[in-house]
């Protein structure tokens, strides 16, 4: 069941729901501490792309697989069993043959720490050389994935795009038979300016951005990654992108759309964040040449931010899904979001009924 905004493909011809390419990390949590003077470390599996697939089999109970690279040691097995509690398809994985020292490939590392009050969220990468980072055009048989097996949703990002030109080359490979075959396709544009530096800066970003943006149906992202990564500009935007007045960032959308009218649906979250702890909360979707708007959740009390965009986009990609509209879809994902921000780690840990409860505007109270 669908509604007339995405044409999403029946179940009963694909073998997934949702299929995502992208990297795979493992997260190094400090819990409250620092990284820098940490002794112990919780992990846990996390890539903002994988995340949205393993929303859709956790929260969503769909069916879903990860395109991604691993090394073939522990670390890479590691990953793979992470991925397997996650409840995600690792059939298309590609592992690489490991040298024993990690000059070759490596799995990509992120320390990360949560923030707190007036200190904030704080990541520290060391991804360098990693398998996903070197995946190429050709690599991976995107015909047997969207042609033979069958995709409802794909979803990819700018973080992945940004690893390398090759990466670059690869999402573009990928978007393109997508389409091809009908799979809606919905891209995060995820701006990172470390990542990007590498490969031209912004400039580099939007060269690589509004190439793939040609094949997207469904494009993410807030007010910076629209502006880096596209060109767009914000009226009233101030310089450290802290807070943001929806209707000239409406305006924005609406620009893009005539630039881009592939775009059926362009959304992004709003986030006020006052401290590490205590944000506003709140997400705007279009559609159908109107602007759907969640609830909006003032001081929203943060327990680990990492994930609260990727828990938007797959509750986006699940309202569409069940054919329950924009304005449901939009507050599935607001919501999801929400949720996902209590939880540690960059994976959301919640279930459908917790989603619709925090829609309905239900307080914490005991769920038997």
């Amino acid at each position: 069941m669908t509604d007339n905004i995405l044409n999403i493909r029946p179940a009963s011809e694909t073998k997934w729901d949702c299929a995502s390419f992208g990297e795979v990390m493992l997260r190094f949590d400090p819990g409250f501490g620092r990284v820098r003077n940490a002794r112990q470390f919780q992990v846990w599996e996390g890539g903002g792309e994988y995340n949205v697939a393993r929303a859709f089999r956790k929260c969503w109970g769909k069916r879903s697989t990860a395109v991604t690279a691993l090394p073939v040691n522990d670390l890479g097995w590691l990953v793979e069993d992470l991925m397997m509690q996650g409840g995600v398809d690792t059939s298309h994985i590609i592992w690489r043959e490991f040298d024993g020292l990690g000059r070759n490939t490596r799995v990509g590392l992120n320390f990360t720490e949560k923030g707190f009050g007036v200190r904030p969220a704080l990541g520290c990468s060391d991804r360098g050389h990693s398998a996903a980072s070197q995946i190429r055009p050709g690599e991976v048989n995107w015909e047997k994935l969207f042609g033979e097996e069958g995709v409802r949703w794909f979803h990819t990002g700018g973080i992945f795009a940004a690893l390398a030109s090759n990466t670059a080359e690869a999402v573009i490979e990928a978007v393109e038979v997508a389409r091809k075959y009908g799979t809606v396709i919905s891209y995060d544009l995820n701006y990172r300016a470390s990542l990007w530096k590498s490969q031209g800066g912004k400039e580099g970003a939007q060269k690589v951005n509004r190439h793939i943006a040609q094949y997207v149906d469904v494009m993410i992202g807030n007010e910076e990654d629209f502006t880096a990564c596209l060109g767009f500009e914000v009226e009233g935007l101030d310089e450290h992108i802290s807070s943001i007045d929806p209707a000239n960032f409406k305006k924005m959308i609406q620009t893009a759309v005539k630039e881009f009218p592939n775009f059926k649906v362009a959304a992004t979250t709003l986030r006020n964040a006052k401290t590490a702890s205590v944000n506003d909360w709140s997400a705007i979707l279009y559609a159908g040449g109107e602007f759907y708007a969640s609830m909006m959740r003032e001081n929203l009390e943060i327990y680990d931010r990492v994930g609260g965009g990727d828990g938007f986009a797959s509750g986006l990609a699940f309202g569409f899904m069940e054919g329950k509209g924009p304005q449901a879809a939009v507050e599935y994902g607001a919501a999801h979001g929400a949720l996902a921000m209590t939880t540690p780690g960059d994976t959301s840990m919640v279930r459908q009924a917790e989603v619709e409860a925090v829609m309905k505007g239900k307080g914490a109270r005991v769920i038997r």
